[in-house]
């Protein structure tokens, strides 16, 4: 299965993310985890300790590689390179593993200078179509609000985009906005998923908000996450209550594509 997951920042869909992952993990499957967030803290919802994160550098980053891959040089950005440089080996070579579950760090492009970063744009593309299409694992993107390292070619063989939402107005443009672009790219699935849940009131007014979504589930107001997310730690780590209601999110999601 591959999911993407997305939401407007502090909404808690990296949280489902990691936790998503990591269940699958303990099932005996196999996760490809992509962080494709410039504001990057999957490994801590996943588990994943500092001490690994040290040997991982996020691949937009990795300017000596890049060149290597696509042929573009320094000072020939936006000139020549391969549109499809060979990606097959970075999950393996290019992560860090807990428990079943391999993270990829994508990283943010800098916009900032002038210049064009194809080069970097084509290797990130050309990693997420590969994984997307070519591998079995599951696959789970952490996305930004925008869907930019998503290409049509590779929306096609995606099973889901989760949009993460809380009960407030912003948190609903901002799914509202992901749904256009999923439009564009023609992304045929697309579910909500409520988190920081207080009552069936704030149930009620996601759902009447975002009535032409499906809603998988949603996930209570947690202080225990919150402090996970203080210390650096995953919540599945630290509490039993979000494990079971990303089960219930994951098996809604399960009966839906199946």
């Amino acid at each position: 299965m591959k999911i993407a997951i997305s939401g407007k920042g502090g909404v808690g869909k990296t949280t489902l993310a990691g936790v998503m992952a990591r269940i699958l993990g303990e099932r005996g499957c196999k996760v490809i985890a992509i962080d494709a967030d410039p504001d990057s803290n999957l490994a801590s919802a996943i588990g994943i300790s500092e001490e690994q994160m040290k040997t991982l550098q996020p691949l937009a980053q990795m300017k000596e590689f890049i060149e290597e891959r696509t042929g573009a040089k320094k000072g020939t950005y936006g000139a020549f390179f391969q549109l499809n440089p060979r990606v097959d080996d970075i999950p393996e070579t290019y992560s860090v593993e807990k428990d079943g579950v391999r993270l990829i760090l994508l990283g943010n492009i800098p916009q900032g200078g002038g210049g064009c970063f194809c080069a970097e744009n084509a290797l990130l593309r050309s990693l997420m179509a590969y994984v997307m299409i070519e591998r079995d694992e599951y696959v789970i993107v952490d996305m930004e609000a925008g869907l930019e390292h998503l290409g049509r070619g590779t929306t096609e063989y995606m099973d889901a985009l989760i949009v993460v939402v809380e009960p407030g107005r912003r948190s609903f443009q901002t799914a509202y906005q992901v749904k256009r672009l999923s439009e564009d790219l023609n992304i045929k699935r697309v579910y909500i998923v409520g988190n920081k849940i207080m009552d069936q009131a704030d149930r009620s007014l996601i759902r009447e908000s975002l009535k032409d979504l499906m809603y998988l589930g949603d996930i209570g107001y947690n202080e225990k996450v919150a402090e996970a997310d203080k210390k650096g730690l995953s919540p599945y780590d630290t509490d039993l209550r979000i494990k079971a209601e990303v089960e219930q999110i994951l098996y809604a999601l399960e009966q839906e594509v199946k």
